[in-house]
């Protein structure tokens, strides 16, 4: 490594100052990421394409906007970057190179933001775990024999890891907020439709998709939500625009909030002990900071609730597999896809049009259950994970399930994928891991996690927040506020360039 002191201690804010002082070059700095992925990667697996001659060019040019100059990583799934490798974390999409960008990579751009190569996601993006066939696991830099969460466990692993200070990463049923709780890194999911997925979809699962970044600070990531947020072209919504910038947040005092709490899951069925704790360490914390804090959660059908999440990820891997076969140019089977990921298109090809429309109900009327609970609380809080980072390959099936997902997925057993039973242990395992971060995908509302919990062990977790439809201001000036009160920045893993 080039050895510049500051890029280990300095957020992207801050190495951007650098650039604009002329302390240091983006070309510098560059360098410094490229060599920080070639000592690290090997034993972390965050990296999956390296984009270094590109980057090179880049930073050789003229570099403006608000981080001018700042190393960044893409995450491989969705994003397109005209000339470079889009996998989605798939064998089947190996050699596809999209000859486009998607307004999430030019507003990228145009923030100055240089991107070194794209980081390792589950295929699809389907898992909250960074295990995929096409490339192996991405370690934890915490403990390497745990996940650092998904789908965008390579950006956690990355950012934690000080190889970048920010990286993109997107968030379906948590996968922004996941590795942030795994990693110990800040990571805010904005609003539905806060931020471009387009070109061609710009509804990704009903909205309930959504991309942003994981950073070490709240101010990259209120100033990055300025960067990448508003309306694009042919959006068929859009969030409310915010009052102010996001970054006039940062540092605004939060004002004595009502904040519910809940360590109740959810969606799943349990929660391990040691996150109880840290929810109720950090209900003092609150408590302590002047806030109004009381046990409540609001209520609906979580069986219900639960198959209308299986069932929108089912039907959006079965048309996913679908656009494949159209980009690509050839018809897939079993063999082409992991095992799950087949199982579940499975199930979002049996099921009719009649159940489809009917889980979009329910999702909607949680949306209006969630909305009416807060109206008597600004914030719900939760833990972000029911379990602290698993071991690897915890989740994925074994023994006589993965026997049956196999059968399911060569033979096509229409009947049994309809049923879900051959996804049924899979799914209760994944629900215990993230019981609590769902929900706001399929609400829409924003949500954060907030590395303020350790283990006994130093393992991180997270603490989730979750606000109004539209209002990430109060989570961002909350975020702040606990940042000063319980700093974590300087906290690094025993992974880590420059430590």
């Amino acid at each position: 490594m080039t050895g510049i002191s500051e890029y280990t201690e300095l957020d992207a804010t801050g190495l951007a100052a650098l650039v604009r002082d002329g302390q240091v070059s983006a070309s510098e700095l560059v360098e410094e990421a490229i060599a920080r992925i070639e000592a690290l990667n090997p034993a972390l697996n965050a990296v999956v394409t390296p984009m270094y001659e590109e980057a090179r060019a880049a930073a050789a040019g003229p570099v403006q906007g608000p981080f001018a100059g700042v190393p960044y990583l893409m995450k491989d799934l969705f994003y397109a970057s005209a000339g470079s490798r889009l996998t989605n974390g798939s064998l089947f999409f190996r050699d596809y190179v999209p000859d486009y960008d998607s307004e999430m990579t030019l507003r990228t751009r145009r923030a100055g933001l240089i991107t070194v190569g794209k980081t390792n996601v589950p295929e699809f993006g389907l898992a909250p775990i960074t295990e995929p066939d096409a490339y192996g696991p991405t370690n934890n830099p915490w403990d390497l024999s745990r996940t650092p969460g998904g789908s965008s466990g390579g950006a956690g692993a990355a950012v934690a890891a000080r190889i970048v200070p920010m990286a993109q990463a997107s968030d379906g049923g948590g996968s922004i907020r996941i590795p942030a709780s795994c990693c110990a890194l800040f990571g805010l999911k904005p609003t539905r439709a806060r931020t471009p997925t387009g070109p061609y979809d710009t509804d990704t699962w009903l909205g309930a998709s959504v991309g942003h970044v994981l950073t070490r600070s709240v101010r990259d990531c209120a100033a990055m939500l300025d960067a990448l947020s508003g309306p694009e072209p042919a959006a068929v919504y859009y969030a409310p625009p915010p009052e102010r910038p996001f970054q006039d947040e940062v540092g605004s005092p939060p004002g004595k909030l009502r904040i519910a709490y809940t360590a109740e899951p959810l969606l799943g069925e349990s929660v391990d002990p040691e996150c109880v704790a840290a929810l109720e360490r950090s209900v003092d914390l609150m408590r302590a900071l002047g806030h109004e804090v009381r046990p409540a959660r609001p209520h609906y059908d979580r069986r219900r609730v639960l198959d209308a999440f299986v069932l929108m990820a089912a039907a959006g891997t079965a048309v996913n597999i679908k656009q494949s076969e159209e980009v690509v140019g050839r018809t897939a089977s079993h063999r082409d896809f992991e095992t799950e990921t087949w199982l579940l298109s499975l199930v979002g090809t049996r099921h009719g049009a009649d159940a489809y429309v009917d889980a979009m109900s329910t999702m909607r009327a949680l949306a209006l259950i969630c909305h009416a609970f807060l109206q008597d609380h600004d914030v719900l809080m939760t833990p972000t994970l029911g379990q602290p980072p698993i071991l690897t390959g915890s989740v994925r099936a074994k023994g006589a399930t993965a026997l049956l997902q196999k059968l399911l997925a060569r033979f096509d057993l229409a009947a049994l994928a309809k049923s879900l039973h051959g996804i049924d242990p899979t799914a209760r395992r994944i629900f215990d891991f993230i019981p609590f971060t769902p929900l706001f995908n399929m609400t829409g509302q924003p949500a954060m996690s907030v590395p303020l919990e350790w283990t006994e062990d130093g393992l991180p977790i997270g603490i989730q927040f979750a606000a109004r439809y539209g209002d990430e201001a109060t989570l961002l000036r909350l975020a702040a506020q606990l940042e000063r009160a319980r700093p974590w920045a300087d906290r690094k893993p025993p992974v880590c360039a420059g430590a």
